[in-house]
């Protein structure tokens, strides 16, 4: 029975963040660690060890998905990602100085309204309005927006993949798949860090729990990116939104529920 239940846990799991990875570059951090917490009851730092090795791989499955269909900024994607990784490091630093806020609902949040953005207000760039900025000019908004990101992820500890997309798309005026292609590119490295650190720290995860979440996870973001890459723009904002939506409700009442 326990291991149905394992089996049964890391499936939805595995989905709900692999669909969140393929569709709009969504940590599986956000969707994997509060479902092995408060179904599996397991430790919370290996928790999120497992969710981010379970990133790896369905974000560069997702990653290579796009760069096949020409829906990723290789060049400004490695750039952003330098600022990101350099600036969480700094953004943790100052979190460890200054007092503690309750800032642990807030990519929970965020993944909801930006669901709601996109069904309401989707992304219409186009490919070639994108094309048309220069590329000084764009490697200096990936500098800066990239240090931006990674202050916020370091301060608050998460909500990177849902930070990227919004300043991709918002800022940046990325044509929507160029946007999560990007992201899931650029989130391949940072989970990969991250889960290396947690394990070298904290030790061998449960291996049963290790292959099962990386193994669904990674399924249902190749399945979530090769959807994306097909559909209309009209089709993939809502179909963005609603997956964010959903995955912002069940993530918050899974925290209620943890209570």
């Amino acid at each position: 029975m326990d291991i149905f239940i394992t089996i049964l846990v890391t499936f939805f799991a595995g989905m709900g963040a692999g669909l969140g990875t393929g569709f709009a570059g969504m940590s599986a951090a956000a969707v994997i660690s509060p479902m092995l917490i408060t179904f599996l009851n397991m430790d919370p730092y290996m928790a999120v060890g497992i969710a981010l090795s379970s990133d790896v791989l369905a974000s560069a499955v997702s990653a290579y998905t796009y760069h096949k269909n020409k829906n990723l900024d290789v060049r400004n994607g490695l750039i952003m990602m330098a600022s990101v990784l350099a600036f969480t490091i700094v953004g943790s630093y100052v979190a460890s100085i200054v007092p503690s806020a309750t800032m642990g609902g807030f990519s929970v949040f965020m993944t909801f309204l930006l669901g709601i953005k996109f069904i309401i207000r989707p992304v219409m760039t186009t490919k070639e309005a994108m094309l048309g900025v220069s590329a000084k000019k764009r490697a200096i908004q990936s500098v800066i927006c990239g240090m931006l990101i990674g202050f916020i992820c370091g301060f608050i500890g998460a909500g990177g993949g849902m930070m990227m997309l919004l300043i991709l798309t918002t800022v940046l005026n990325y044509e929507l798949k160029t946007a999560v292609g990007t992201s899931v590119f650029i989130m391949t490295f940072t989970a990969l860090t991250g889960a290396a650190s947690h394990f070298m720290i904290g030790g061998t995860p449960d291996w049963f729990v290790f292959i099962f979440c990386i193994a669904f996870t990674l399924i249902w973001a190749r399945i979530a990116a090769v959807f994306a890459n097909k559909a209309n723009p009209k089709t993939l904002n809502r179909a963005t939104g609603f997956v964010l939506v959903v995955l912002g409700v069940v993530i918050m009442g899974f925290k209620l529920f943890d209570r």
